[in-house]
């Protein structure tokens, strides 16, 4: 927390930088004080992306559209599992919008404060602005790509469910696993350099444990009797899972499992906060 401190031999003012209170020790307040450094930040990550690219923005569609035809081939003419009575194409193309923003704001974010040291050295500000505004910026390309899978809707004939006033929630669950994923990941990675090749291996590895060219159901199936919970630890279960059945209508294998989705998300926000902000004063000196 800043705190300003005029002394009365001198006519400039005096910066005391204090450790915040409390457990997780965030102040919202002090977050809206920043509020356009916040913006700034988001947009110019946005800008950064797609610089010196030949197809710019075009990317945000062009990656997914990919992504669904290789995993349509293996998963789909190869391997031959359900799309749950939905077209394969949107099938894999609505659950691959929620994970590209997880994706790529967890690995943003987990970079972020290794990829901004000279404002961290410099300047005070919220150390949490960094990697926040690295998560807010996959939105846009979120929104971008989601206007190609509103095209494909129509195109085949599926009319949104009436759970679709649920797509924000599951959005703003998406973007809570990724800034808390992405806060332990940006603290350890000042200290371990190390993190920025486990980086691409967890996301990798959580992109196959993710329930994307196939149905939950596979594996909640195949798991023993009172084991499905296991699986459902990866928050990214409850927000494929749900953002899939409010839009094309595929099943939610159990609500009890999508809470425990959240619940876990929930619990890797809180603890990313608690971890960013006990470390963070060593960020300027680290990193």
């Amino acid at each position: 927390m800043a705190k300003e401190i005029t002394s009365p031999e001198q006519s400039s003012h005096a910066v005391l930088i204090k450790p915040q209170r409390g457990l997780v020790g965030l102040d919202l307040a002090e977050l809206f004080r920043f509020r356009e450094l916040i913006l700034f930040l988001t947009w110019r990550d946005i800008l950064v992306r797609y610089k010196q690219t030949l197809l710019g923005g075009a990317w945000a569609i062009l990656q997914p559209v990919l992504q669904m035809l290789i995993f349509n081939v293996l998963f789909g003419d190869i391997a031959g599992l359900s799309s749950g009575g939905v077209p394969r194409p949107l099938f894999t193309y609505a659950a691959l919008l929620p994970w590209n923003l997880f994706s790529t704001a967890m690995s943003d974010a987990g970079r972020s404060l290794v990829t901004n040291r000279n404002m961290i050295t410099k300047v005070y500000f919220p150390r949490i602005i960094v990697p926040l505004s690295s998560v807010l910026s996959g939105v846009v390309d979120f929104l971008v790509a989601f206007l190609l899978l509103a095209a494909m809707m129509v195109y085949y004939g599926v009319m949104p469910t009436s759970g679709v006033w649920g797509l924000p929630l599951y959005l703003l669950l998406s973007l809570v696993t990724a800034l808390g994923v992405g806060l332990w990941l940006a603290a350890l990675n000042v200290h371990y350099r190390d993190i920025r090749y486990i980086i691409p291996f967890l996301t990798q590895f959580w992109m196959l444990a993710t329930p994307i060219a196939y149905e939950a159901n596979e594996v909640f199936s195949r798991l023993p009797a009172g084991w499905e919970w296991l699986y459902a630890l990866n928050p990214m279960v409850g927000v494929i899972e749900g953002f899939r059945s409010a839009l094309v209508g595929t099943p939610i294998y159990s609500l009890d499992m999508l809470w425990i989705s959240i619940l876990t998300s929930l619990v890797l926000l809180f603890t990313g906060l608690v971890y960013f902000r006990r470390m963070e004063r060593t960020f300027a000196d680290v990193v």
